[in-house]
Formats: structure tokens, sequence, C-alpha cells
């Protein structure tokens, strides 16, 4: 799951940074970058963006830049924050424009012409920015800013973004040597073109491999959806007659929980365990090797231990210990649990005919088994009741009730995908917040898994506001011929974490164009918004059955609450497993030099990982720690601490209390990226988080040591 913020000069997304820019006379008039996009709301025109705009919009914004960068170097006067540190926010108008339009297609809609470019624009936009972090004037002018800060009469959010800039830069190189600067820029640019072909890798090895089922036999179990979804995939090969299961989870996960023909889920589930690891042309292994041991140089250059200890620096865990001190305290109780789930699995296939011993890919099969036995409850039971648009409506109408805004649908306004929706966004009195794009189908130019991004920030320019363009993007199967689409209940709960990101998108305040959130609170948002989407009078505002209307009943719904802590020994050891292994690969101290498959394989035994579970994602299609979420994947767990703590508070005086979702917003949500993580949850806390409530919630309170 992923949200783009923007953390210096350019989103995170697009420091991956130009070629020599054309003369002002030969630049296309009819590229829609180098006008205003005269739109509703001035959404990007995607109708009339082709392929061909994008490298001269790319051109002409480093050239912009350039000289924007070139008049504040030039200035004779003292630095200031005013004519330092403004210009640099404002410096890159035109290349942030392309950027955000670019990254958000290459992430949603590629092809074959836009991944080229993204090889080719990467090193480029690298060079860019390490043209800007590493000037020595500009550092000098900063610096003086920095050092004088006490002058110039700065706001919070001004303070709050020139530490953070300075520190920034001290971090990216700015202290270093010439000569040391050119190494530095060698690597970026290295770095920035193996993450763009792992992540390519990735969607090639998912979209390459269909299993086709031509014997209607082998669909014994699957429930009809799941059929009707896998016959659309067919038609769509022109495989009419046949039915399609692929590695993307809505197709993969409903053929391991429920398909009765064993080899079948293991073959499906194999193919999905070694994308990127077939020693082919799309192999990750030697990319991630690579990367790994080009950040770990990095980090040496830069002065760091290690490449997490560089990039935990200006976060909320501060250090890799802090981070495996979290980790390890839930470990332990969730390898219990998960044990205590498979021991109980396994008396299940022991009453079987065929005796065998539980493997990885028999994992959602049995368990969906043990939930029938223990709590009378199937996903398929469920499903009727979820249907997409009903959800979105559900999460919708929480949002209304806490914070009082609207979502009302935009016709007439330019798509990023004809399967993407447009809503405006509201405040109770009627001003506009923001536009919200809504992107559902999993397709096979669109990444896996679901995330949050932008096609424009909210910032004061010039004394006026400007509006953020919101993107949610999800992988659901879609509609077919006999049903809508219809989603199990982790669908629903992921509508409603990329929905808390989009809140916070919409909600912020900041001035500025550069902001710095602290990764750990970055997934606050999403993840407290997973709280409600359980509750049962939540439940009963969206949950209804899409062929009679009729509410979920309040039976189904106890069976809902009383299976909360089903699977979850499973679910807390595949996310952390995944979550150490990353810490691994990033807590290595330069020179490194690994073998990726064994390297994985010998750290998860030493862990003591089961042999039945697999870490949430293996390494070679590990996307978190390549593009974003670097030595950063324990964030979901830290700020899972945060948001279970944090949704007690709404408990106390009601989960639609409007006080608390105020000063929720005030504190957290608003202000992301221009305070203090940590402060801004005492502001709104009252006190600091502690973990009982996460032990509680995931059912490893029983079994766990409790510590503040």
């Amino acid at each position: 799951m992923k949200s783009l913020f923007k953390i210096f000069f350019l989103s995170a997304s697009f420091l991956t940074g130009i070629t020599a820019c054309k003369n002002e006379t030969d630049v296309d008039k009819s590229n829609p970058f180098f006008s205003e996009f005269k739109t509703p709301f001035n959404v990007p025109p995607f109708e009339k963006i082709m392929a061909k705009h994008y490298m001269p919009a790319f051109s002409k914004g480093m050239a912009e830049g350039r000289s924007n960068l070139e008049k504040i170097l030039q200035d004779k006067d003292e630095p200031t924050f005013r004519n330092t540190i403004d210009p640099l926010d404002q410096m890159n108008p035109l290349l942030t424009k392309v950027s955000y339009v670019f990254f958000a297609q290459t992430s949603a809609n590629t092809n074959d012409s836009l991944q080229k470019i993204e090889v080719e624009i990467s090193p480029k936009l690298s060079e860019y920015e390490d043209e800007i972090s590493l000037n020595p004037i500009l550092f000098k002018r900063i610096k003086s800013v920095y050092d004088n800060q006490a002058k110039f009469n700065l706001d919070g959010e001004q303070k709050f973004l020139l530490e953070n800039l300075y520190k920034n830069l001290v971090r990216n190189g700015a202290l270093l040597s010439a000569s040391e600067q050119d190494t530095l820029r060698k690597l970026n640019q290295e770095i920035s073109v193996l993450t763009v072909n792992f992540s390519q890798n990735v969607l090639s090895e998912t979209n390459k491999f269909r299993l086709i089922i031509d014997n209607e036999a082998d669909l014994k179990g699957l429930p009809e959806n799941a059929i009707a979804g896998a016959a659309e995939l067919a038609k769509e090969d022109s495989l009419d007659g046949k039915w399609v299961f692929t590695t993307q989870k809505p197709s993969m996960l409903p053929f391991l929980t429920y398909n009765e023909n064993r080899d079948l889920r293991k073959k499906l589930y194999d193919a999905y365990l070694t994308r990127g690891n077939h020693n082919d042309q799309l192999d990750n292994k030697k990319v991630l090797s690579d990367i790994v041991s080009l950040r770990a140089k990095r980090a040496k250059l830069l002065g760091y231990k290690s490449h997490a200890d560089l990039n935990l620096e200006n976060r909320m865990s501060k250090t890799p210990s802090n981070v495996f001190a979290l980790l390890d305290q839930l470990w332990t109780p969730a390898l219990k649990v998960a044990g205590e789930e498979l021991t109980e699995m396994q008396k299940i296939a022991d009453r079987e005919i065929v005796k065998f011993r539980i493997e990885p890919s028999d994992w959602w099969y049995y368990a969906e088994k043990l939930r029938k036995e223990k709590y009378n409850l199937d996903d398929s039971e469920l499903r009727p009741y979820f249907k997409l648009e009903n959800v979105r409506e559900g999460a919708f109408a929480v949002a209304n009730k806490l914070y009082g805004i609207t979502f009302t649908p935009v016709n007439g306004i330019p798509l990023p995908h004809p399967d993407a929706m447009a809503f405006e966004v509201k405040e109770a009195d009627g001003n506009h917040v923001g536009i919200l794009y809504m992107d559902f189908y999993a397709r096979p130019s669109k990444g896996q898994g679901a995330w949050c991004g932008g096609y424009r920030d909210h910032q004061l320019l010039n004394g006026k506001e400007i509006k953020p363009v919101v993107t949610i993007v999800c992988n659901f199967n879609g509609p077919t011929d006999e049903a809508p689409s219809l989603l199990s209940l982790d669908d629903v709960k992921t509508i409603f974490h990329e929905f808390g990101h989009g809140l916070q998108s919409l909600f912020s305040i900041n001035k500025y164009s550069t902001t710095f959130p602290a990764m750990d609170m970055i997934e606050l948002p999403s993840q407290i918004m997973e709280h409600w989407a359980t509750e049962p009078v939540v439940i009963k505002m969206y949950a209804k059955h899409y062929k009679t209307g009729e509410i979920m009943p309040d039976a189904l719904i106890e069976k809902i609450q009383k299976s909360r802590y089903f699977n979850t020994g499973f679910d807390n050891v595949e996310l952390l497993a995944a979550s150490m292994l990353d810490m691994a690969y990033y807590t290595l101290e330069a020179p490194v030099n690994i073998d990726v498959e064994k390297f994985e394989k010998d750290y998860l035994k030493k862990i003591g990982l089961i042999k039945e579970i697999e870490p949430r994602y293996k390494s070679t299609y590990f996307l978190h720690i390549v593009g974003g979420y670097d030595a950063g994947y324990y964030c979901y767990t830290w700020a899972a601490v945060l948001d279970n703590d944090a949704f007690e508070a709404f408990k106390e005086k009601g989960i639609f209390d409007k006080t608390t979702a105020g000063s929720f917003r005030k504190n957290i949500l608003a202000p992301m990226g221009i305070t203090d993580a940590e402060q801004s949850y005492v502001n709104f806390r009252g006190r600091e988080p502690v973990i009982e409530p996460l032990l509680k919630n995931r059912g490893l309170m029983q079994t766990s040591e409790v510590k503040n």
C-alpha cells in the first residue's frame, strides 16, 4: 500500500531525475503541459496527454528549474527565508506538474512507451536532483538562513521546513568533498535505474502467468463470483469457455481459499512466490542485490553505519534498534498464536481421507475451513453484502459523520482511466476541498496492491490556495455479467485504508509544496480508518445484499465480531517477517555482496519463521523495499501502535464524536509533514501512545508481556 508525499523539491516517488532542453521556439505549443489545464477544477486533460508529450515537458521543466535556481544563486542580498527558501520551494512548477501525472500513470496505467520513458528519465531526474541538493552556493545560502533564523520571525511551518531542509541536505551529501559528491551522483543514478527495472520486472512477471482451467471439475469449491471472474479473464484472453486465474490477489486468494484441487492451489501459489526468480531477463535477484549493495555504499559515503541508520534518523523510530525492539516484542507472541492456528488446521486436515502436512499453499484453504468450524462463517457468506459501490458510499458516510464533508460525483471531467470515477469533496458549508479520483479494478497496466497518490498537492501560491487532486487506486475484480464487483472483508478494509490516506491529502493545510512527513506516521490516517470498517453501526451503513438490498443481519455481524481474532497469528507473522527481512537487508554494512535467495532463506530460518508461512512479500517482488519503504516496511506496525491507541480516543467519546474528529483533523491529518510527528500525536491524544490497545486488538495480549 503506497501514499505519495512531497518531501524535497519533488515527491520521493519522483526522485528517480533530464535531457538537454530545446530552445523555446522549438517547443511544441500543443503540449498540454505547456499551458494551464483548462479543465474542470484544472485537473490534467488525460485524453490529450500522449507519451510524446512527457520528455519535452520534463526537459522544459528542468530548464526552467535551472533558470530559477540561477536567480537564487545570483542574488547579491543577504540570504533570507524570503529570497532563498520561498523561491526554492516554487522553482519547479512545470517539473512537478508533469512528474505527478507521469508517475501516477506509470503506476496505474502504464504501457511500453511509458516504461521506456521511465527508464530513460530516471537517471536524468536523479542527476537533476543532485544538481540542486549538492550545489555548494545554494547550501551556503540555506545554511546562512538556518544559522540566522531567529532574525526572520518565522512561523511554525517555516521553521519546520527550514530545519528539515537543512538537515536533509546534510544527510544527502551537502558536506561531502567534490570527489565524494561525484561518487554520490553516480550511486544515485545507478539506484534510480535499478529501482525502475525492479518494479517493471514485477509487473511483467505478474502479467505473464496465467493458470488456465479447461476442466470444470477443477473449479470445485469455488464460489460463483470467483468462477464468473475467471471466465471474464478468459474472454479477455480469447479463451472463451475456459477459466483464467492470475497471481493478482483478487484472482488468486479466492482460488487458494476454496478450490479443492490441492495441486492447482500449489501451482498458483508457487507462481506468485517465484515472481522475479526464474533466472531470466525478468529476474530480480541480481537487481535487488545491487540495490542493497549500492544503498549500503551510499550510506557509508554519507557517514552512516547502514542504509537503515540513514533512513531512520528523521523518523519517529530514530534507530534500527528501536524498530527491532518493537518487532521483536510482537514476534514471539505472534508465532505462538500462529502455531496454535496451525495445530487446529492440521486437525481438520488429518480428518480428511488423504493425509499430509499443511504447506504454505494450503493455509488459506484450511484457515477458511477453521473459520467455518469455529465461527460458522465463510467469506462467500459475506461477499453478497459487500458490493463495491456500497462500501465506497459507506466510507463517504463515515467521513461525513466525522468531518461534515460531502462527496459528489463529477461528470464531464477528464479521467486517468475509463474505469476511474471522480468526486468533488466539499466542506459542510459547501466550500471546495478537492477532487478525489477512485480507480478500483485490476488490469495488466496497473501495478499490484493498492495505494493513494495525487495529481496535485495543497499549497498556497502567490496568495492563492491550490486545492488537491487525489487518487485512490486498488486492484479488485470488476463486475461480471452475473454480478457487480463483490468484495471480501479484507477488500473492504483496503478501501477504508486508502480512503484514510485520501482524507489526509484532502485535509492538508501546508502553505509550501515542500513537506517532511515522518514515515512512521504516514500509515496512521489509513490504518485508523480500518477500525470504522468493522464497527457494527458502520457495517449497517454499507453492507446491503446486492440482490435484495437487505441490510446485513445482526447474526452475521455478530459472527464478524466474534471472528475478529481469526487468523491473527498468520496475519501478524507474515507482516512481521517481511518487515524484519526488509530491516535485515538494510542494516547490512558496506561492502555488501549477497546472494538474495540464500540471504532470505538463512534470515527467515534465523528468526524462526515456521515453514508453513511465507513472508507477506518475498524478496524478488517486494516492491515496498525498493520504491519508498526501504528500511520502512515496519512503518505499518509502528503506525499500528498509534492507530489502535488513537481509536481508543474515539471509543471513549463515541466513534462519531465530532470534537474528537476535529482534533484528529487539526493535529494529525491537516499538519502532516509540516509539524513534528511525536508532538502532533501528543497534541491529539494528550499523552504518548501505549501498546496495550494494539496487543489487545490483535489477540496477542494474553501471550505477551505488555510494555509501554
